[in-house]
């Protein structure tokens, strides 16, 4: 090899080499955002663990999601007041009273509370408010951050927005308490789920119309998909299954059955595709389930009623927001164990981990 040759290839290694090494650094530069429901505020973490910020944001926050640029923060507000979990049965499942919204009693609603909240991931300063329909509880945005697609619990629909205007899109009627909302990786279409009665519709994300009615069991809580799409898996809470959806025929393809004691709430699936992680709630643990044969894999004990939960961006790590413990667990995704809490007080309902804008 030439000396010139020599001299390109070591230039070009010596790129390549720093441009990893950047990547590297950018993965492993980022915040955790936390959405405390009970304070009204965001607790922010850092990624050696520790707290750096709160900021006031309004009324029960719960729904958290980041615009893909990292600069902006999104959380669901609600002036709709708490309401205590359902109680349990002989068999530990919750009890649903017929014809009777879980929500009760609305006389001290607020409704100016109501909306989504804009904070800035930089300075870590709340800018504003939006409206977004009535009781906003949780919502997605599309690949671009563009729109935002959110289920508004009390009043049986879901809400469109313009990201940039608060512009309402469109208004589309659902079922009872809508909870859960994702959008397919290609977005063509999104889920909205319904706690009441386990109905799952899939909408049309440019016409708006339902295109698929899957029905589960009761309180479906949230909703994820494998990377090429071709799979959703959906909670039912109150049985403790996972719900396996194909998403080409809208229909449910297979059931699973978690650990005893799981109350499945938020799903992820994480980003190599090959591992679905469940929090379960009461059952104060993260299921780790394997995406291609259903297989139950592991069970990792975190903080109380884990419900939000986010992985890191650089991939090493699980993070689950604890309400009742007023902690967020760090699980370490290599072991697959809990390796340090930290403290959020106020209820953490939602989480988000987001790289640092540069």
């Amino acid at each position: 090899m030439s000396y010139a040759m020599k001299s390109r290839f070591r230039s070009t290694w010596l790129t390549a080499a720093f441009c990893v090494a950047a990547l590297q650094t950018y993965a492993a530069d980022y915040q955790i955002f936390v959405s405390n429901e009970k304070s009204g505020d965001l607790t922010v973490i850092n990624s050696d663990f520790k707290v750096t910020a709160t900021i006031p944001v309004g009324k029960r926050p719960r729904g958290i999601h980041a615009n893909p640029d990292g600069k902006t923060v999104y959380v669901a507000l609600s002036g709709t007041p708490i309401e205590p979990p359902p109680k349990l049965d002989a068999n530990g499942n919750p009890i649903l009273l017929k014809n009777q919204n879980d929500d009760g009693d609305k006389t001290s609603t607020d409704k100016s509370a109501d909306g989504i909240g804009l904070v800035d991931a930089t300075a870590n300063k709340f800018l504003r408010k939006i409206p977004a329909g009535s009781d906003p509880e949780q919502f997605c945005l599309s690949a671009d951050g563009s729109k935002i697609y959110i289920a508004n619990e009390d009043i049986g629909a879901a809400t469109v927005l313009e990201a940039a205007t608060g512009k309402v899109v469109t208004f589309v009627p659902v079922s009872r308490e809508p909870e859960g909302v994702g959008i397919s990786p290609d977005e063509k279409f999104f889920y909205v789920t319904c706690e009441t009665a386990g109905d799952v519709f899939a909408i049309d994300a440019k016409t708006y119309k339902v295109i698929g009615h899957i029905v589960v069991h009761p309180r479906p809580r949230s909703v994820a998909f494998l990377p090429d799409g071709s799979r959703a898996f959906i909670p039912s809470e109150s049985v403790g299954e996972l719900n396996v959806i194909d998403t080409a025929s809208q229909t449910l393809l297979k059931v699973i059955t978690l650990p005893k004691g799981s109350r499945p709430m938020t799903v992820k699936v994480s980003p190599d595709g090959k591992k679905i992680y469940a929090s379960t709630g009461r059952g104060g643990t993260v299921i780790v389930v394997d995406a291609q044969t259903y297989e139950v894999l592991n069970t990792i004990p975190v903080g109380k009623r884990p419900w939000g939960i986010a992985f890191s961006p650089d991939g090493k790590y699980l993070f689950t927001a604890n309400g009742p413990s007023d902690d967020v667990s760090v699980v370490d995704l290599a072991t697959e164990k809990e390796i340090a809490r930290v403290k959020s007080p106020g209820s953490p309902w939602g989480i988000v981990a987001v790289p640092v804008a540069r």
